[in-house]
């Protein structure tokens, strides 16, 4: 399975007699997958599709999806409005009685009046609006198709990324391991100076106090643990890689694990390379967990 980002856009038209759409959807980063529809009163009824097909192919991202739709003009009738001119004639009727003299309204004074005449959209009949509604979720699909294939080219390109990210972090923790200053006789020797310059600044250390001493400058020296997670890690990141999918949330998870390793061997360090190494380290990690947030 591919690596996929979670940044895309997509956009689809489609058209079926008077009746013309577009669907526009846009996906960046998010914790889990939040649709947000906006569809036109009188569609409500595709939402459980979208959302349907949506979850089916998506699995994080903020997700915007939105349907624009647009009638032809002559798809609108002239009507009257029974009602109001019910109550426009009463009215004539009424000003008749008082004013028995006056000219009789004609019918352009009556239609004229606001209300009597108005527009209406034609009604669909049921399997013009069946067809119609198959003819969206059709044109959803497509539209959500090339989402899909976006977010997976921006897949291959994090992949590529990520991929180099693991071999750098690799080769520092190699570097690091082969520190001259990491050598058993180079720790020997500074193990040594420091106890003898432990010593010199207080000469009553007495047996225990001194090698307690000298045990706790050895395990701060010693990195073992740090490094051997480190290249654990790499291996899990690799792994992770190749296996692609909805592996974001893990890739984050270890990306902290990573940070944590690295900052522990700054703190260990016993030499200005190693320190530089580390921080080298937390640059490389950094980067990652950018790259990371756009994973799916």
């Amino acid at each position: 399975m591919a690596l996929a980002s979670m940044t895309g856009f997509s956009r689809e038209e489609g058209a079926l007699e008077n009746v013309r759409w577009t669907w526009e959807l846009r996906s960046v980063n998010g914790k889990g997958l939040d649709l947000r529809l906006r569809i036109p009163q009188g569609y409500d009824a595709l939402e459980a599709t979208v959302r349907t097909l949506a979850g089916k192919h998506l699995k994080r991202g903020n997700v915007s999806i939105n349907l624009q739709v647009q009638r032809e003009q002559n798809d609108t009738t002239l009507a009257v409005n029974e009602q109001a001119l019910e109550q426009v004639l009463d009215a004539i009727a009424v000003l008749q009685k008082r004013l028995p003299d006056a000219a009789p309204p004609n019918l352009d004074g009556i239609l004229a009046h606001r209300g009597v005449l108005e527009l209406k959209e034609a009604e669909d009949d049921e399997q013009h609006r069946d067809a119609l509604f198959a003819a969206l979720s059709d044109s959803f699909g497509r539209a959500l198709e090339a989402l899909v294939e976006m977010r997976r080219r921006e897949g291959e390109s994090l992949f590529e990324l990520l991929r180099k990210q693991a071999d750098a972090i690799q080769v520092l923790t190699e570097r690091a391991e082969n520190l001259p200053t990491r050598q058993p006789d180079a720790i020997r020797e500074r193990l040594a100076a420091q106890v003898q310059q432990l010593m010199e600044t207080n000469g009553s250390f007495d047996p225990q106090r001194l090698h307690q001493e000298a045990v706790l400058i050895a395990t701060k020296a010693d990195i073992r643990e740090e490094l051997d997670r480190l290249y654990a890690h790499v291996n899990a990141l690799r792994d992770l890689i190749e296996a692609g999918g909805a592996v974001g949330r893990r890739m984050d998870f270890l990306a902290q694990e990573f940070n944590r390793e690295a900052n522990t061997l700054c703190s260990k360090s016993n030499s200005v390379e190693l320190t530089a190494i580390g921080l080298e380290l937390k640059t490389v990690i950094d980067q990652m967990r950018e790259q990371i947030q756009n994973v799916e």
